[in-house]
């Protein structure tokens, strides 16, 4: 199998709070380091969904991220819900010095497991903004609702890039075992996984040789 083809496009979203960095976990992801007009990563508050994309290399396997950001205000819920059935990624995000986006993880994951059959999934507990001081959450009871609701959890900091590119490898890694071991299948009609490559059959590959990456 090349290692360079894009053989699958995964859909997640950033789901959680206002203000609770969202947008700029996906662009300290996307981009690598923020830009020199915002050093410390402040956004304008995202307006519905906002769409980014990067391409990642795991073990015999290249995929699309296709990574949604999504309004946390409550009159952008209409249009966000109509985004969860076709994601097989979420990452739930809440701020560790606001106890109230804490309190509200379980209502966003409600919003997706209601509309989304939990099975075709995969979550990940997201606290952000590990690098302030003033701290309302402590990571054990962060860690107790991650494993009440059935998923690991992180804690991040865009500001200083603390662990923004493990949370999206972990849930990549875990989506890409889960296909693997058919817990999460291709299906028609959803735009959760979709296939983008199909690997030749070896036996043929003496007839058509591709070299170089796919256009992800």
């Amino acid at each position: 199998m090349e290692a360079a083809s894009c053989s699958y496009q995964f859909r997640i979203a950033l789901l959680g709070d206002a203000a609770v960095g969202k947008t700029s976990l996906l662009r300290r992801y996307v981009a690598g380091a923020p830009r020199a007009e915002e050093p410390e990563l402040e956004q304008e508050p995202t307006v519905g969904v906002e769409f980014y994309s990067r391409a990642l290399q795991l073990p015999g396997l290249r995929v699309k991220l296709q990574l949604w950001d999504t309004a946390g205000q409550e009159r952008f819920r209409s249009i966000t819900r109509s985004f969860y059935r076709n994601m097989v990624g979420v990452l739930l995000v809440f701020d560790v010095t606001n106890r109230d986006s804490f309190e509200h993880i379980q209502d966003w994951h409600q919003e997706v497991i209601s509309t989304q059959d939990p099975d075709k999934v995969i979550f990940l507990l997201v606290g952000h903004k590990s690098d302030l001081s003033t701290r309302c959450v402590s990571t054990q009871e962060a860690k107790e609702l991650a494993a009440s609701l059935g998923m690991a959890f992180m804690e991040t900091s865009a500001k200083n890039n603390s662990n923004v590119d493990l949370a999206f490898d972990t849930i990549t890694t875990a989506i890409q075992q889960a296909l693997q071991q058919g817990n999460i299948k291709l299906e028609e009609g959803w735009g959760g996984v979709r296939l983008l490559h199909r690997t030749p059959n070896p036996r043929s590959s003496s007839r058509k040789q591709h070299s170089g990456p796919c256009q992800c």
